[in-house]
């Protein structure tokens, strides 16, 4: 005689259900998203916060590092004399803003202030993020590290960002270097894009991604990548020009006062010199890196022309769209001398821009399912 048993056995049976294992949790993919995600956006503002910094001539009006007490603005009126005579004994007040008034001191104070403190903020919701997701257990296997070298990186920006103001506060200068600007603002873009990579990959599940790495389009991907490196080093000419204020000099387009290159560009001794502060060259050097790029990102689009997933395509028609919408911003930057409203749209235009290219790299390595017949 057999015994019968029931098509639901193996799912009913209590023998077989798994024991909850305890201190164990579900790792949370989702919410550590979010997490980085608010990070994201706030480096996305301290990169805007810092443009304005250094377009309004307020980042020196600072001249101690205090990470702890510093986080605190003068209180009273004591507080501020202080405060502004510590200011009216560094190089640019008695170089350039000598008889400059308690009111105007404060206007550029609370740029620099804000750019601080936000930079503080980061790093708190950093630290509460990584100790709350930790304690809980609910960091992603192999995401630990990851997630705990945001927080290095974060730490290297701030002794990054004092290093660079301590530049302008020696000798005779009036600005800090801009070599060291150009180092700070790189390293705030590259944190901005690890962070930005992150999302893209934590808003997916891990077998989701390993099924899309199968069929990823490796060229379009290494197109992506060379973009990615020539926008980073175009940002990196950027904060040279905006460090010696070279976007105010030659405003005219496509020449610069009547030449292709500007005679006086090679003026300066040492010769090296004069791609970092040779107003001339340092703007020539910044247009030629944006028509290049520009001329990469149509490249890069009319091969995406080829792919047969709609996903992929439209990634690029968006890395398109705003190089042009960039480009643009740049030659009217330029035109007008760099005014503060024109040119932080244009900061702020890079900054989209290097999400959107990230974003096309990083459909183009792990490609979202779909029909591959074109619509």
């Amino acid at each position: 005689m057999s015994n019968t048993r029931s098509i639901f056995e193996d799912v009913d049976s209590a023998k077989t259900a798994p024991a909850p294992q305890k201190g164990k949790r579900k790792p949370a993919r989702r919410a550590i998203a979010v997490w980085v995600s608010i990070l994201f956006a706030m480096v996305a503002a301290m990169i805007l916060i810092g443009g304005m910094t250094r377009l309004t001539d307020s980042g020196l009006s600072i001249t101690e590092w205090k990470p702890v007490t510093g986080v605190l603005p003068p209180i009273g009126a004591d507080a501020w004399a202080e405060e502004f005579k510590k200011y009216q004994a560094s190089p640019e007040y008695r170089l350039q803003n000598t008889g400059m008034t308690l009111a105007e001191f404060k206007s550029i104070f609370w740029w620099e202030w804000a750019h601080r403190l936000l930079g503080r903020m980061v790093g708190l919701v950093w630290a509460a993020g990584m100790l709350w997701f930790w304690l809980r257990k609910q960091i992603p296997a192999g995401w630990g590290m990851r997630m705990f070298s945001l927080g290095l990186l974060g730490g290297l920006q701030g002794a990054v960002g004092w290093w660079m103001v301590s530049s302008g506060l020696v000798g005779r200068m009036v600005d800090v270097a801009s070599y060291r600007l150009a180092i700070h603002l790189g390293l705030a873009f590259a944190i901005f894009g690890i962070m930005a990579w992150f999302v893209f990959e934590l808003r997916r599940e891990p077998a989701d991604l390993l099924q899309a790495r199968r069929i990823r389009d490796r060229g379009l991907m290494r197109l992506a990548t060379v973009l990615a490196v020539a926008l980073f080093v175009q940002i990196l000419l950027g904060a040279l020009v905006a460090g010696i204020d070279a976007g105010r000099n030659y405003p005219t387009w496509p020449d610069m006062a009547g030449a292709f290159l500007p005679p006086e560009s090679f003026e300066n001794t040492p010769l090296w010199s004069n791609f970092f502060e040779n107003p001339a060259l340092v703007q020539f050097n910044h247009r030629m890196m944006g028509y290049l790029v520009f001329a990469l990102g149509l490249f890069a689009w009319w091969r995406s022309r080829k792919s047969p997933l709609a996903d992929l395509r439209r990634r690029f028609d968006w890395v398109a769209g705003l190089l042009l919408v960039q480009v643009t911003l740049g030659i009217f930057t330029v035109l007008y001398s760099a005014p503060v409203d024109i040119a932080i749209v244009h900061q702020l235009g890079a900054v989209v821009v290097f999400v959107a290219i990230l974003r096309a790299r990083f459909g183009a390595a792990y490609p979202v399912q779909q029909s591959i017949a074109r619509g």
